[in-house]
């Protein structure tokens, strides 16, 4: 039995890549599907959500954002479904380092979101991509990442905020 989950995370700054929150040095980011190497090593005590039980579900892909010069550090985390007609986002989270106040990094969340903007593209979706939202983070979403409401908590991203997004993390890609 699957628990149901809605995405809970602030989309704290979209960035070029991630940025240091001390230096507001940037650095180039690349997204990777997790390997079961990655998830063998994910501490428990640095994640919120079971990332060993979801990379299991064969309906789901798991994915890593990592910096490129240090592949070895995960930054973040998405889980992705295809739905065959859209993407969706069941999970996604910054590893402990980049969240609160101290974070190391800003635009982990965002980061995550475009690629999977990207993805829809690759796939044919036009960028439509949707996830079930907390109630409260539904005008955050709203304004950071140009989402709209579809129904109760589930909200979308359209061709046209999904371009946007795309366009922030990976302008050579359209």
């Amino acid at each position: 039995m699957e628990i149901k989950r809605q995405f809970g995370i602030q989309i704290d700054k979209l960035t070029r890549s991630i940025e240091n929150t001390v230096s507001g040095d940037s650095f180039k980011t690349e997204v990777l599907p997790v390997t079961e190497k990655d998830v063998k090593g994910l501490k428990i005590k640095d994640w919120l959500f079971n990332w060993k039980e979801e990379s299991k579900a064969t309906t789901k892909q798991v994915f890593k954002l990592v910096i490129v010069d240090n592949p070895s550090i995960i930054q973040g985390l998405i889980s992705i479904e295809d739905r065959g007609d859209h993407l969706y986002m069941h999970l996604i989270e910054s590893n402990k380092f980049n969240r609160g106040s101290k974070k190391i990094y800003f635009g982990v969340p965002g980061n995550l979101v475009a690629f999977v903007c990207k993805q829809s593209f690759q796939t044919g979706y036009q960028g439509y991509v949707s996830f079930e939202a907390k109630t409260k983070l539904i005008p955050h979403y709203q304004k950071s990442l140009g989402a709209k409401s579809l129904f109760g908590n589930y909200m979308t991203i359209n061709s046209l905020a999904a371009a946007k997004l795309v366009k922030q993390y990976f302008p050579d890609f359209l």
